[in-house]
């Protein structure tokens, strides 16, 4: 799709930049790292993640999916759907694809390997939301590509699907303040910084809960949902309790994360001589 890459980098900086401004102005924590040093590792992450993407992968989900309409691949192109609705449907099943493949990173530990990197941020905040390992990013960009080839979605479906991807995970990462009156209505409509901020807990059970990045009902749907954390917002422990020396999450460190070490008591599905 023509402008593509600047329609999707434009969103995502004003939106980055609104989001540092809403943490400047209310935030709700404030980290033992200069702020400085932090974002600009995961920003640093995030560069890797796209070079990677684009080494690696010889077509986007945007591109393939322009592609599948021009063949006809896929589901959508055989079903006669208003191309309101051919979005509409795109935008749910790609939001359900990665509630379910944040869902399998949590409980398969080769895959938890490697996204504790993105759990292993010791501050919670919008930068948080694009530190994920190059190789998890290249997996997920495989798994959208999967579903392009299987549902034959209209491009511009895919593209706004991404662009509210990258929104949502950057506004519901966000170290700010929400009036709780206002986050109890919205959490029913979109993630909430309130409510995906459970996730990023230390206790494992909490860790292990409320996996939506973008719509807020496949939790409640399939019984993943957490309100609040036990400890409360100002008091819980954000990041992974193995994982707590800031001196051993330089951005060499998160790049070896995978491989060395442990993995900690959070996968899902463990040995049985692990307890």
């Amino acid at each position: 799709m023509e402008h593509e890459w600047l329609i999707r980098s434009g969103a995502f900086v004003a939106i980055l930049i609104s989001m540092l401004a809403w943490e400047f102005v209310v935030p709700l924590h404030h980290g033992r790292e200069s702020r400085l040093r932090h974002d600009a590792r995961n920003l640093a992450v995030l560069l890797l993640d796209s070079l990677t993407v684009r080494l690696v992968l010889p077509i986007l989900p945007v591109g393939l999916a322009q592609l599948a309409t021009e063949r006809n691949w896929g589901l959508f192109n055989h079903l006669p759907l208003a191309p309101w609705l051919s979005v509409g449907l795109t935008i749910v099943a790609f939001d359900l694809a990665i509630y379910l493949q944040h869902l399998t990173f949590h409980a398969v530990p080769v895959l938890w390997r490697l996204h504790m990197v993105h759990h292993s941020d010791l501050q919670f905040d919008a930068t948080t939301g694009v530190r994920f390992h190059p190789i998890e990013i290249a997996l997920s960009a495989g798994v959208k590509l999967g579903l392009v080839l299987i549902l034959g979605p209209p491009a511009v479906g895919v593209m706004v699907f991404e662009i509210l991807l990258n929104a949502s995970s950057l506004f519901n990462h966000a170290n700010a303040r929400l009036l709780l009156s206002l986050d109890r209505w919205l959490r029913w409509i979109i993630v909430t910084p309130d409510m995906h901020r459970v996730h990023h807990s230390a206790d494992r059970p909490e860790t292990n809960s409320n996996f939506g990045f973008n719509l807020p009902w496949w939790d409640r749907v399939f019984r993943t949902y957490r309100d609040q954390p036990r400890a409360g917002h100002g008091e819980m422990i954000i990041g992974l309790e193995h994982l707590r020396n800031p001196h051993h999450l330089t951005l060499g460190r998160l790049l070896v994360m995978p491989f060395l070490g442990t993995g900690g008591v959070y996968p899902m599905i463990r040995p049985r001589d692990d307890g």
